[in-house]
């Protein structure tokens, strides 16, 4: 099949921000495939866990963590963990797919290392390390679409906490990992890492000669000798560069700032409904050590045409069915995806509704917080209340 245009992931750190690091991915999957957003709260259990295709043994406990993700598998395309860790995947095509590297054998899938990190680590360093060793151990692969058994591709990760972030970007076994400490970092469907590499997996310069992929002079670019590119040059990674650049440049970048790169559609970040892989679900995720991560989600596709929603991780949170596909049929879209696809064929006037109510929120949860203390109580229902008020909108 064709290499799909699909999906970007974003981070922006001080000083560009005056609040924590603000996390942001676009979810851009098959036509037709439902995305939910569902929570699981932290576990405990020595059971093997069943991932998408294959078990991996368990870590004996889980964080608890909030995921936005494909209805048919057990692996997500991104999400955050209580701990405040935001993780998100893109689809990479190397020159690298024979035997242990063959990205179409069922191994684990790119979003179930997603989820494995975010489910067994309490920061990004952390959630690397869970995601490197279970890559090299188990390796990656299998079809990541229900439909299509041809649709399969190599990882690239982008890891983000309160204080720093990590690119990990990969080609079956072998990987290299760049650490972002200020600035701003996008990822895409190609190779981003050229030659800063801050940890690489072992031989992976002796396996690149030995493939025939560098010849050993000069310094190694692992985007140069696993993608033939001595630089990254997709149009839509570059757009994206651009906009971090241009909405970055007041050092006051806000989950605002993000919601517009999301919804970019001239550079094809945003895609709509019609296309092949359509903006399936977005997220946004506000990362702070000084009071409670915000984490945005919009559940709907298309992020131009969805609002963001709120979640804070509590003791006590619960999240609406709204968002999760029927258990007695997870083929079956969840009923705001259902109401959502409606409204917007009918060509319901409700968008600017919908805006008005996101920018309220926005302005809202950021004077609550401002006041918030250790008791987060009050926040136990917020993306259920964001939810089902969006629901009564459409009904």
């Amino acid at each position: 099949m064709a290499t799909p245009s699909s999906c970007d992931t974003f981070v922006v750190l001080p000083p560009h921000t005056k609040h924590g690091v603000v996390f942001g991915k676009n979810s851009d999957r098959p036509n037709g495939e439902i995305q939910e957003v569902v929570y699981f709260p932290s576990s405990e259990s020595p059971e093997p866990v069943k991932c998408t295709y294959i078990e991996v043994e368990s870590n004996g406990s889980t964080k608890a963590v909030i995921l936005s993700k494909p209805n048919w598998m057990w692996g997500a395309e991104m999400g955050s963990n209580e701990c405040g860790v935001a993780i998100g995947n893109e689809a990479i095509w190397t020159c690298d797919n024979e035997g242990d590297h063959d990205p179409s054998v069922k191994r684990l899938l790119g979003m179930d290392l997603v989820r494995l990190g975010l489910e067994r680590s309490s920061n990004a360093d952390e959630a690397l390390n869970v995601i490197i060793q279970l890559l090299e151990k188990y390796g990656q692969g299998g079809p990541c679409s229900k439909d299509d058994d041809n649709f399969c591709y190599h990882n690239s990760f982008l890891i983000a906490d309160p204080k720093s972030a990590w690119v990990l970007e990969t080609s079956g076994k072998h990987w290299v990992a760049h650490q972002v400490k200020n600035g701003f970092y996008n990822i895409s469907n190609v190779i981003s890492i050229t030659t800063d590499i801050d940890k690489k997996s072992e031989g992976i310069e002796e396996y690149a000669k030995s493939k025939g992929f560098w010849n050993g002079q000069g310094e190694f670019n692992f985007c140069e000798a696993f993608s033939g590119e001595k630089k990254p040059g997709d149009a839509r990674y570059l757009a994206g560069k651009r906009l971090l650049e241009q909405l970055s440049a007041s050092n006051n970048f806000k989950e605002v700032d993000m919601f517009t790169i999301l919804r970019d559609k001239p550079s094809e970040i945003c895609r709509p409904c019609s296309a092949g892989f359509p903006t399936q679900g977005s997220q946004v995720s506000v990362l702070s050590d000084a009071k409670p991560s915000v984490h945005w989600f919009t559940a709907t596709p298309d992020a131009s045409s969805s609002v963001f929603k709120p979640f804070i991780f509590t003791p006590n949170v619960r999240i609406s069915k709204h968002t999760v596909c029927p258990e007695n049929d997870k083929s079956a879209p969840h009923t705001l995806y259902s109401l959502h696809a409606d409204a917007f064929k009918k060509g319901t006037d409700v968008k600017n509704l919908l805006r008005n109510m996101e920018a309220d929120c926005v302005k809202e949860l950021e004077l609550v917080i401002e006041n918030t203390k250790e008791d987060l109580s009050e926040f136990d229902d917020l993306l259920k209340d964001c939810v089902e008020t969006e629901v009564k909108f459409y009904r």
